[in-house]
């Protein structure tokens, strides 16, 4: 069996990311000596997982709370997160005690925020299971819940103590939920990354294996690209003008939420997300950055994984409109990340509607 892999994120409080199988019995050592109780939140679908954590936590002497949530979207709203509180402080939960996050995404984003806000902070560390929560909603420091106006539009910047990439929980994963989040590692591909396009390319299949060593490769260098962004501006502050800092990431994202919130979020996140980029890649085509044959990359990559790349012609002004409410938005003024090449990218600030409209013909069907 491979070793595990060490990812360091050199955040204003560094912490690893671990990638590898049975990582599980790492977890109490990253909770440190001064915890007395944890919090574990988990959906219900993980309830076996969750109760495996809070034995190995009770044999380690710590008393273990379980909070189940619920599944997907649904668990990243303020009524959710309320309710973790309640329990939070109903067990006596001090600042010294800490939350462990296992699940997909949608868990870890809810219990990085529920840690973030408890005490105005508590340790915290995510046990992604899923591969979107393994590259990116658990790695990062970015937490947060929905609103009916939009995606994360509440959060804060938190960073866990550590990461748990165990692969072997990606065993239990649905199909469609595992290539669910293979939109976000061809995302890492065409932003900074090309070897993972190649890797892809090479086997699409054995990329959509949950226990292939070519998913272990994918997901140990999004990971990488991650750490690598996140390193250099974790809170979004150094894209100015034209630049790129963190928002590099949310490349693909801003039409992706905005087809998530159009769908009620019945649509995967990943799903939207690989639209999004076939859009913002054809955004950049239109708008003279970007050559044809890497915009056309885009969508013979992401069919290759099984992923939609297109959307409903009719929901251009919907979609418009919503993405109105993208956290990149400065004012009325909209921006998007688009690509000069592969790896390179700056922001285009303001394209009229014209542009956009032309952009979305490349996803309309």
């Amino acid at each position: 069996m491979p070793e595990t892999t060490r990812i360091s994120v050199r955040a204003e409080r560094p912490y690893d990311v671990l990638v590898g199988n049975g990582l599980l019995d790492e977890l109490p050592a990253l909770l440190g000596t001064a915890a007395q109780r944890v919090a574990v939140i988990h959906p219900p679908t993980l309830i076996g997982l969750a109760e495996s954590v809070v034995h190995l936590l009770t044999s380690a002497g710590l008393t273990a709370v379980r909070i189940d949530v619920p599944d997907a979207e649904a668990a990243k709203t303020a009524e959710v997160a309320a309710r973790c509180w309640s329990v939070l402080g109903q067990a006596g939960f001090t600042r010294s005690d800490a939350v462990v996050g296992v699940g997909g995404g949608s868990t870890t984003d809810l219990a990085g925020f529920v840690a973030a806000t408890w005490l105005r902070g508590v340790r915290l560390v995510q046990v992604p299971t899923s591969v979107l929560a393994m590259v990116d909603a658990a790695v990062g420091g970015k937490t947060g819940i929905n609103t009916p106006e939009g995606k994360n539009l509440v959060g804060a910047f938190y960073e866990p103590v550590g990461v748990l990439c165990d692969l072997d929980t990606l065993a239990s994963l649905s199909p469609s939920d595992l290539v669910g989040g293979l939109a976000e590692v061809a995302k890492c591909g065409f932003i900074a990354d090309p070897e993972i396009l190649t890797l892809i390319e090479s086997d699409p299949a054995a990329a959509r294996m949950a226990d292939s060593p070519a998913l272990r490769e994918l997901v140990e260098r999004s990971v990488r690209v991650k750490a690598e962004v996140v390193s250099a501006d974790l809170r979004e502050s150094t894209s100015v003008g034209g630049q790129v800092g963190r928002e590099l990431l949310n490349y693909g994202h801003t039409l992706g939420h905005a087809i998530e919130r159009r769908e009620s979020f019945r649509w995967r996140h990943g799903e939207a997300v690989s639209v999004g980029l076939v859009f913002a890649a054809e955004l950049s085509r239109q708008a003279g950055r970007l050559d044809a044959a890497t915009a056309a990359r885009h969508a013979a990559v992401l069919t290759s994984l099984g992923l939609p790349v297109r959307y409903d012609a009719d929901a251009f002004e919907d979609l418009v409109a919503t993405m109105g409410l993208d956290k990149k938005t400065r004012g009325s003024t909209l921006r998007f990340v688009v690509l000069n090449g592969l790896g390179s990218a700056e922001i285009l600030s303001g394209p009229d509607q014209a542009l956009l409209r032309a952009a979305y013909g490349a996803v309309a069907g």
